[in-house]
């Protein structure tokens, strides 16, 4: 399996566990909620969830509703398939949110976690968080290592984009800092006030704090 396509795999897990949904509704909530995956299509998206059905970590079913199913077959289509996802890909899914080796730290595999943070347990976000800011501090130094080297050779526009390529990991690395902050302090408030809370579902983030959201995962199929 590809990166690529295993990232895609994790979206699709992901985006499942929050609800059953149709193929075109799969790829229009990638393309929406994901930026990372605009440019996939459906020659990606059938194939990769053929995979997940073949693997019992998806259930294909009919459209719920049955004037949609008579439309469909009056109209001599196909009537619209709902992906479920099943207890096993549930248990899957929950295997690779908690993985935080050096491939969640990439950027497009790290944009495809981050998307699913509010259904990752807080440890785990951290080790994420800080892993990915160490892989960006690591570019950074190489970056000014090498414009260092080369900057008397470069002409003002080629200067330009290189810099432009620095303020970006920069602006990116202040970012991950004042989120680990915030992690922080909501696991520092939470030692204090509620420490039997373990749940990943209560962000470290300010927005989250204070609430708790419904497992979408009791939508699964068995």
């Amino acid at each position: 399996m590809s990166r690529r396509s295993g990232i895609l795999e994790f979206a699709v897990l992901g985006l499942l566990r929050e609800s059953p949904m149709h193929g075109y509704e799969l790829r229009k909530r990638l393309n929406t909620s994901l930026g990372v995956f605009r440019a996939f299509s459906y020659g990606s998206l059938y194939p990769c969830l053929k995979t997940l059905v073949a693997n019992g970590w998806l259930t294909e079913e009919p459209g719920s509703a049955p004037e949609d199913a008579r439309a469909a077959s009056l109209a001599g289509r196909r009537a619209k398939i709902v992906y479920r996802l099943t207890t096993a890909g549930k248990e899957h899914f929950e295997q690779l949110l908690a993985h935080t080796g050096p491939d969640a730290w990439e950027d497009e595999h790290f944009a495809a976690r981050f998307a699913f943070f509010g259904q990752t347990s807080r440890d785990v976000r951290m080790r994420v968080l800080e892993g990915r800011r160490s892989r960006l501090e690591e570019r950074l130094e190489k970056m000014r290592a090498s414009l260092a080297r080369s900057r008397d050779r470069l002409d003002d526009y080629t200067l330009e984009l290189q810099r432009h390529g620095m303020e970006s990991v920069e602006r990116e690395v202040r970012w991950l800092n004042e989120l680990i902050e915030s992690e922080r302090a909501g696991r520092d408030q939470r030692n204090g006030t509620a420490a039997h809370d373990t749940s990943g579902e209560a962000g470290g983030l300010p927005r989250h704090r204070g609430g708790t959201r419904p497992d979408p995962s009791d939508d699964t199929a068995k």
